[in-house]
């Protein structure tokens, strides 16, 4: 069994095996053609810490889809809240029997404890990232760059070379952008990062061909513009953010767009704060936005995801 865990774990060859079966998956079944139980017998578990509606569900129909027995633990009616340790909750599910362990935690390090945990009591159970805190959300990456393939009619050997993604809000708090970012610009792409100065995280130059406060700039000639929402729920402190000052020098507008190509796809991780980081008329604009692609590119992602842990 393979771990999906992070962006950095993953070589060329891996990702382009992912990103291919995303896409024929994703095919399928827009076809309606029979995928079969290719992972019939195996035993899933969602083990989420953190709420989720977009994930946890595709995750869910993943599994599914592929023949799997997914079984969704009840964090708030489980023993983790009669204080049971991250350890012994995933080294229970694994005693269980569990194939896959899809993991989504907010404390940095949760991931890699329960793969150590795994490895140390012997259990072949994969563990798949869902999400860790604002550290990496790899299989969200994985699924945005499958979204931008299909919109570019690229396949996945030709990578993303020659084109400028721009992402931009609240950086340093966003899981997506850290994993997006090393993922992009692995797959050949130009990276743009932008956000205020106290939004900017540390690893914003892994990767990014360019880091800026203005929003303009790095919209300029863009060929992707990706907006983020302000996670204040993982502020330590009480940043002092006005939504409409925000939305106005940070937001994607039709008139923020105007510095981007004409062509210029827009993207969105959701859940999406309208009027904030975009505008109503920009996420809703079928001929730009590929915000409910994502969402739909989820399911044959993750699909390839749990065939890819399981070596198929």
């Amino acid at each position: 069994m393979r771990h999906v865990t992070d962006i950095e774990t993953l070589g060329r060859d891996d990702l382009d095996r992912i990103l291919e079966g995303a896409l024929l998956y994703d095919r399928m079944l827009l076809e309606g053609k029979d995928i079969g139980d290719p992972l019939r017998g195996r035993l899933q578990f969602n083990l989420f810490y953190e709420n989720s509606t977009r994930t946890s569900l595709s995750f869910l129909i993943a599994g599914r889809k592929m023949g799997v027995e997914v079984v969704n633990v009840p964090v708030a009616a489980s023993s983790i809240h009669k204080g049971e340790s991250l350890r012994d909750t995933v080294l229970t599910l694994a005693a269980q029997g569990a194939d896959f362990l899809v993991l989504r935690a907010s404390g940095a390090g949760s991931i890699d404890a329960a793969k150590s945990s795994m490895h140390e009591m012997g259990f072949g159970t994969s563990v798949i990232n869902a999400g860790e805190g604002a550290f990496g959300h790899p299989t969200q990456a994985l699924l945005d760059a499958a979204t931008l393939y299909k919109a570019l009619h690229r396949e996945p050997k030709d990578g993303l070379g020659g084109i400028s993604i721009a992402i931009i809000g609240d950086l340093v708090h966003s899981r997506v952008a850290a994993s997006c970012t090393r993922l992009f610009a692995k797959l050949g792409a130009e990276v743009r990062l932008c956000a205020p100065e106290d939004l900017l995280p540390q690893w914003a130059t892994d990767g990014a061909a360019l880091v800026t406060t203005s929003r303009d700039e790095a919209l300029d000639g863009v060929d992707v513009a990706m907006a983020l929402r302000i996670q204040r729920e993982r502020f330590d402190t009480d940043i002092p953010l006005d939504p409409e000052t925000y939305r106005s020098d940070y937001g994607l507008s039709m008139e923020a767009l105007s510095f981007a190509k004409p062509t210029a796809f827009v993207m969105h991780p959701g859940p999406m704060n309208r009027g904030v980081e975009i505008d109503d008329d920009v996420a809703d604009d079928q001929s730009r936005s590929l915000i409910l692609q994502q969402v739909a590119m989820g399911v044959p992602t993750r699909m390839s995801c749990l065939a890819f842990a399981a070596e198929l």
